[in-house]
């Protein structure tokens, strides 16, 4: 069920204060856009990496433009808190929704309808008569020069071909994400099942390329896979940014030579799957030679089996924390072992920022502009995996000058304002 809590924030003085000095520096120099943002899911707060991206590029881009936000928050999120956090904003609408979660009466009933449909049930669970009423209402006005639709989630909420152009923002390929679950997946029903919706979930993703005014993907490898699915369709891309002044080495805490750390939603599949498998396949090896490794995971809601495993494994679990950089910065090693996933991996690039050394599998630095040895090490094979932890254990000097060469390519070309610049200028191809 449904409920709309409307949050309201106008700033009037947005505009009147965007060609004054300093207003907007760093972004393209031309005439205020008024855009309508949508998106299903809170952008606040800021613990997955799609907030994080969403939230940046929004409070740059509204420091010039008229940004009116319309999304949605689950019954024990604060809308009012991101109304705070957005102060430039032109307005912000944030309604009350529960998706369906899985295994519930609620989501089997979602599966069922969405087999007539073509809409793949994670698509179909997110189909919000109240926000599909309020993004009308918005474009209907004649208010607003353009829309961005705001991952594939918020696309069927959106009226792809109406007056007002829109924009994809495609921070995933989604149907990767669903075919390397089918990959993996156990049992043949279960691949069956997988497989069905991930050919879904590729169809509608092409068709919303073709639909879409113009599309923008957030790595040149995700641009390039949209890209041959609708290769008539306008797919651009834009880099992945990282807050450079909170992300830092600070060097307050001293570092544990001996412990690595890996940070992220553990609700998220792609990362709990990442640390079984580490747990399962590659911390025995590296045990094996050096027994006292401390590991930590820090990130929310983990279910009952990751709980389990990391106690069997004495495997530090946080849970939700109020700040991850006191984890980041006393680890010796940030690990990535992702085997599923798309899109980009900000958690690598807010431990690039911190100095520190990082170590991924090919999956998990998808995307990325990293180079293996020289700022980042690369392995999928556990033994590989293993031996690249262990060889950033023994060696301080490697550490720090990978950590060293990582927080330089972030200052240099990864700053949230130059991803801003960059997602402005797309928004104005889209009205050329």
């Amino acid at each position: 069920m449904t409920t709309s809590t409307l949050v309201v924030h106008d700033s009037a003085q947005t505009l009147g204060n965007a060609g004054e000095k300093g207003a907007g520096e760093g972004l393209v120099d031309s005439a205020p856009l008024r855009i309508v943002w949508v998106k299903v899911g809170n952008l606040w707060p800021l613990n997955t990496g799609g907030r994080l991206r969403s939230f940046n590029i929004i409070r740059e881009l509204s420091r010039r433009h008229q940004v009116t936000v319309i999304t949605t928050h689950s019954p024990d999120e604060d809308a009012e808190a991101l109304r705070s956090q957005l102060p430039h904003a032109r307005s912000v609408c944030s309604l009350t929704y529960s998706p369906a979660k899985f295994g519930s009466p609620r989501f089997f009933i979602a599966l069922l309808r969405s087999w007539l449909s073509s809409l793949p049930v994670d698509l179909y669970k997110n189909r919000i008569p109240a926000l599909q009423r309020e993004v009308a209402r918005a474009l209907n006005s004649g208010e607003f020069d353009l829309c961005v639709a705001d991952f594939l989630f918020a696309v069927p909420n959106v009226p792809m071909q109406g007056s007002t152009p829109v924009l994809f923002f495609a921070h995933n390929v989604e149907y990767r994400i669903w075919q390397r679950l089918c990959n993996n997946a156990q049992g043949h029903l279960r691949r069956a099942l997988l497989a069905f919706e991930w050919r879904k979930m590729r169809a509608y993703e092409t068709r919303t390329c073709r639909r879409a005014g113009l599309s923008v993907a957030v790595s040149d490898d995700d641009r390039c896979l949209l890209s041959k699915d609708s290769p008539r369709s306008r797919i651009r891309d834009v880099p992945t940014g990282v807050d450079l002044d909170y992300f830092h080495a600070a060097g307050e805490v001293e570092e544990n030579p001996l412990e690595i750390v890996f940070t992220g939603s553990m609700d998220w599949h792609p990362n709990e799957d990442a640390m079984l498998y580490f747990i399962d396949s590659v911390l025995p090896l590296i045990r094996r030679e050096v027994p006292q490794l401390a590991v930590t995971m820090v990130g929310r809601n983990p279910s009952a089996t990751m709980v389990a495993a990391a106690a069997r494994s004495g495997v530090t679990l946080t849970g939700t924390v109020d700040d991850v950089r006191p984890y980041i910065e006393r680890a010796a090693v940030y690990i990535v072992p992702l085997r599923i996933g798309g899109g980009t991996r900000l958690k690598i690039y807010e431990a690039l920022a911190m100095a520190k050394a990082v170590v991924s599998t090919s999956i998990g630095a998808e995307g990325l502009p990293l180079e293996d040895g020289a700022n980042i090490l690369i392995a999928d094979e556990p033994a590989h995996f293993a031996a690249a932890v262990l060889e950033l254990l023994a060696m301080p000097g490697r550490r720090k000058q990978l950590g060293a060469a990582g927080r330089k390519l972030m200052e240099e070309r990864y700053s949230w304002r130059h991803v801003a610049r960059q997602f402005e200028r797309h928004c104005r191809e889209l009205l050329q």
